[in-house]
């Protein structure tokens, strides 16, 4: 270089020999801008001082991103490989990501106008030192230091010569997988970044997705040429250490595919990959609402869903790669042992062998699902080796394991990704009518309380439909009437939550109907010893559900205190209501049922006007007074007083319906 510019530029004048590697490092230090990374970059291709002081500016010149990438890749391509990782592995551990949020008018104003600086700014795919490529969205800088960081070690670790390489992979990993884990946003652009490490480090040669159009990947210009190690082993790694190296990558995968899921967003009550939804409208097409959009169409049509698709696609298709056996992911799964939680932030010894390194439950849960659905969806897949799961007690395992971990209050209330992936996965089941067999009666009770707990619990009307559904399709396969009647009568008696018990009157009805088709009844059918009839076929099944069914309500709404609080729980039980007194509106109409099921006897023996119906008619009308004007519930509801009307309307249709058909029955 000339020697004008030497004295015009520290970078050059304070070169070694001029002054020692420590020395030298402080300078760079503090004169390191970015109208000093083009002459930076010139200095790092000198192999001598960038193996030397390389690796003590990676954290200086990350803050300096995009313009820097060129001299990071410098250090990579020529520093001390050991040395750099340690301190990439320490910036991706220490990386801490923006909180999203929009600015203000105000606050983006300044922006508009642009205050000039001493340096122009460097676009997306430009760096100092080179020509200008098309610009693109720019991320965050957390978000383009994740992405570098990430290709530094690729590059790192293809320079590393030892007959260890799964220390250093070990630690690299669990670096990438916390900072993964802290990002809330761009979590497609991070997540193809971490699936590139994976691709390159495993040597496979499936081809790399590429950018989203709003990404800022860059087009990098690699440095052309790596130095080798210069602490290079000449042994090459034992047959053990690259199954450890395999089985890393492996686990890794796992944990990516896990926490990319799990923050999918469900906006549009699109949960996941909504394979539950997928799948049920191609079992099921009759059940499709004329006129709604398909979810099949919206993973063909909408962007954002099509790279749903590609990004879990290519980490499918690369555990296959790596030779992840659905028998490992099977078992991972069914394991009932709570998965143990490292501390956060901490660094794992590495291991000593692959069965210390455990794959992610959910994430083998996520992969499993997504090899079995894959089948089911696409009729050009070829059948591999994924194994069919039954309802028991595969699935009832499933649900065990992952489904209301915490305690039965926290039932439905997971993930809604990791929901519907369980439920998709009791979809497939049965399809294939492979529903299996229950141990005892309580493991079938218990099945049938998880998901029917699911359906009420879950934010999403999808995943409350497809709970609903495997609900009441497993309550009916069960050969045993009692224990369905148990289950009903269970649900009514028990549960707390209104829209599951008119669920159960939803089975009531159901199973009434089926056991007692439109036909011509003996009032005293013949019945044989060793072929009892059905229960629901007798009066028993109505009278023991009869209390639950239509309680005592003599004192549920005569209430010292505001009335606007008996109104909310009427408001809630409402659809419990309905449900029965339109079921009870069904039996007082169907002629041919009194005798079999003894409708007049069940309403005499109920006691059910002076207990329920009068109630009722009560509060409604209590109600419906304070609505007017002046009224406590008018001020309270003034925002729904057209819906607090309606529901009050439609209560006072029913009863109105029942006390018509009552007075048939009566004067028969």
């Amino acid at each position: 270089m000339a020697e004008g510019q030497k004295e015009q530029n520290p970078l050059l004048a304070a070169l070694p020999p001029a002054t020692d590697y420590l020395t030298y490092l402080t300078i760079v230090e503090y004169n390191l801008t970015e109208e000093n990374l083009p002459v930076l970059h010139q200095v790092l291709l000198t192999t001598d001082l960038t193996v030397n002081i390389g690796w003590d500016l990676v954290h200086l010149l990350l803050p300096l991103l995009p313009a820097s990438e060129e001299c990071l890749q410098d250090i990579a391509a020529k520093g001390n490989p050991r040395e750099v990782i340690l301190k990439v592995t320490e910036a991706l551990r220490l990386l801490e990501f923006e909180e999203p949020h929009e600015d203000s008018d105000e606050e983006a104003a300044p922006l508009e106008e642009g205050s000039s600086s001493k340096v122009p700014a460097v676009e997306v795919g430009e760096s100092s030192t080179s020509p200008a490529l098309p610009p693109t969205v720019l991320p965050p800088l957390p978000v383009l230091k994740f992405e570098i960081l990430v290709d530094l070690l690729m590059a790192l670790h293809r320079r590393v010569k030892t007959k260890y390489p799964s220390r250093f992979l070990s630690t690299s990993l669990q670096a990438v997988l916390v900072a993964y884990n802290r990002a809330r946003t761009h979590r497609d652009e991070l997540t193809l970044s971490a699936v590139k490490l994976v691709k390159t480090l495993s040597g496979t040669k499936r081809p790399h997705l590429p950018p989203r159009a709003s990404s800022a990947n860059l087009l990098r210009a690699a440095t052309g040429f790596s130095e080798p190690d210069p602490e290079a082993q000449s042994e090459p790694p034992s047959a053990h250490e690259q199954t450890l190296v395999n089985r890393l990558l492996q686990s890794f995968l796992t944990h990516v595919v896990e926490d990319y899921v799990l923050t999918l967003n469900s906006e549009e009550d699109v949960p996941g990959l909504a394979w539950s939804s997928r799948l049920m409208e191609k079992y099921e097409p009759e059940r499709i609402v004329p006129g709604k959009r398909q979810y099949a169409d919206r993973f063909a049509e909408d962007e954002d869903m099509k790279s749903r698709s590609a990004i879990v696609g290519q980490i499918v298709a690369l555990a296959q790669d790596l030779g992840m056996k659905t028998e490992e992911l099977v078992q991972a799964i069914m394991d009932p042992e709570i998965e143990k939680q490292g501390i956060p932030g901490a660094e794992d010894e590495p291991p000593n062998s692959a069965e210390d390194i455990p794959l992610s439950k959910t994430g083998s849960l996520f992969l499993f699902a997504a090899r079995s659905v894959k089948q089911e969806l696409y009729s050009n897949v070829s059948v591999d080796d994924t194994p069919s799961i039954c309802i028991f007690p595969d699935h009832a395992t499933i649900l065990a394991n992952f489904v209301g971990v915490m305690g039965q209050q926290t039932v439905g209330l997971e993930p809604e990704a990791l929901l519907d992936t369980v439920l998709a996965l009791g979809l497939i089941a049965l399809e294939k009518n492979a529903v299996g067999e229950p141990k005892d009666d309580e493991d079938f009770a218990r099945y049938l309380q998880t998901t029917s707990l699911v359906s009420a619990n879950t934010p999403s009307p999808s995943l409350r439909y497809h709970a609903h559904y495997l609900t009441s399709t497993i309550l009916r396969s069960h050969p045993s009437d009692l224990v369905r009647l148990t289950f009903i009568r269970d649900t009514l008696e028990h549960c707390p939550y209104e829209n599951l018990k008119a669920s159960a009157v939803t089975w009531l009805k159901g199973e009434t109907l089926e056991a007692n088709p439109n036909i011509p009844h003996s009032a005293n059918p013949a019945t044989d010893d060793s072929n009892p009839p059905n229960i629901f076929a007798t009066p028993v099944a109505l009278s023991t559900v009869a209390p639950f069914l239509f309680p005592d309500l003599t004192h549920t709404y005569h209430s010292a205190v505001e009335i606007s609080e008996p109104f909310m729980q009427f408001r809630q039980e409402l659809g419990f209501y309905l449900a029965a007194l339109n079921f009870y509106f069904l039996l007082l109409t169907a002629r041919p049922l009194h005798d079999v099921l003894d409708i007049k006897g069940l309403h005499e023996g109920s006691n059910m006007e002076e207990h329920y119906l009068t109630p009722l008619k009560e509060a409604a009308s209590n109600f419906k007074t304070s609505l007017e004007e002046g009224g406590e519930l008018r001020i309270a509801e003034a925002d729904g007083i057209g819906q607090a009307k309606m529901d009050i309307a439609l209560l006072e249709e029913a009863i109105g319906m029942v006390e018509r058909a009552l007075s048939k029955l009566k004067g028969e």
